[in-house]
């Protein structure tokens, strides 16, 4: 018969257990340590959470309203001369190739009041436009009261406003008139706001031949609006200016409106990170806070640590103990932490319409941050506790 002694071994279960009874010792400072980790991890998951339903939601917006809309604009050429689109350059834009829809609109000199007794220096910040019949089908507009422009309205004295222009002034059911210089104007219907073309929102809109006949329109467009097949629109913008205008190509400045909404979610990207530098900054403060409390529990329980080695507990066991109760008080704020980003993602989200969107990686980086914070944290206090001699962690006051 052997009289080998060897030191006894904890089973996994029994490591978790010794590791959850030291913290249920010390409840209220273990909600506070992992209350720093909690707040971290709620920070990066909620952040990236709404971050990712913010641009889930700009991208559906822009399939919805397209990314295949280019603009031309009248500018000024290499001398500072102003440039003027031909009357032509609908027909000349529609004559290329990929060309779905080509459409234009013309800024008009028109001082625009609610009424005949306002003065007229009061305009209400709103300018007036000469459209086309086809405009609001190019940009997929959509009519909140009344109706658009027909082939007998686009002549006389009728308008549509856009949603900003009808608020300003005060404009809330068709059949209303306002005054456009010294001829009074019957309003005809009023548009939602246009997201791609918001400047349109502003914007009293009357037909071509209106605008000739009542306010000197001398027919040259000021922009033109064209929507090509997705594949085709860098090919189309390479060669829009030179179509509208040749020869004074530079003196028109082409655009796609829906770079205005990819500029915003590259915006969001970066605000995003800022959010997740100061998520990681909770972290840490929660890491140094877990660090904190091993420390103090190691110092207040060397007469345990000292009853343990010396009833034949390894060093390893008591530094395995150790940090077992650091792993648990962080993955216990951890997952608290991740519940409550996932929670305000879902509640902020459903708040602005969105569709949530949790990221299933963020949790899981969240998640493994804790776990490396834990060992991070606890290893230091846990090699001090194995390192304790038994007869002096014994005699420890």
């Amino acid at each position: 018969m052997s009289n080998d002694l060897r030191p006894s071994r904890l089973s996994p279960r029994d490591v978790l257990r010794v590791g959850a009874v030291g913290l249920r010792a010390r409840r209220a400072r273990v909600v506070l340590s992992a209350l720093g980790i909690a707040i971290g991890i709620a920070t990066m998951v909620a952040v990236v959470g709404l971050s990712e339903s913010s641009r889930a939601d700009l991208m559906a917006r822009l399939d919805r309203l397209g990314t295949n809309l280019l603009t031309a604009e009248a500018g000024k050429n290499a001398l500072g001369d102003e440039v003027k689109l031909p009357k032509s350059a609908v027909a000349m834009v529609e004559r290329i190739g990929p060309v779905q829809h080509a459409t234009a609109t013309a800024d008009i000199d028109v001082r625009i009041r609610r009424s005949d007794v306002v003065p007229e220096e009061r305009t209400a910040g709103v300018t007036a436009q000469a459209v086309r019949r086809d405009l609001l089908s190019a940009l997929g507009g959509e009519v909140h009261e009344g109706g658009w422009l027909d082939p007998a309205g686009e002549r006389l004295p009728t308008t549509v406003l856009g949603a900003v222009a009808a608020d300003r002034l005060g404009i809330t059911r068709v059949g209303e008139t306002i005054m456009m210089n010294g001829t009074r104007v019957a309003v005809v219907g009023i548009l939602e706001p246009l997201e791609l073309v918001p400047n349109l929102d502003r914007v009293a809109m009357v037909g071509f031949p209106a605008a000739e006949r009542y306010f000197g329109f001398d027919g040259h467009p000021t922009t033109v609006f064209e929507r090509s097949t997705d594949a085709s629109v860098e090919d189309v913008r390479a060669i829009l200016a030179r179509t509208i205008s040749p020869g004074e190509e530079a003196g028109i400045k082409v655009s796609r409106p829906s770079d205005a909404l990819a500029a915003k979610a590259a915006t969001d990207e970066g605000l995003t990170n800022l959010m997740l530098g100061l998520g990681a900054v909770a972290l840490l403060v929660g890491g140094v806070g877990v660090a904190n409390t091993m420390v103090i529990s190691v110092l207040e329980r060397r007469q345990e640590i000292g009853l343990r080695r010396a009833l034949g507990a390894t060093r390893g066991a008591i530094r395995l103990q150790f940090l077992t109760e650091s792993l648990l008080l962080s993955a216990l704020g951890g997952v608290t932490g991740a519940l409550l980003g996932a929670a305000a993602t879902y509640g902020f989200a459903r708040f602005q319409g969105w569709t949530a969107v949790v990221p299933p990686q963020s949790l899981a980086g969240g998640l493994a941050a804790t776990l490396l914070i834990g060992v991070v944290a606890g290893l230091y206090p846990a090699i001090r506790a194995s390192r304790l001699h038994p007869t002096v962690a014994l005699n420890a006051a």
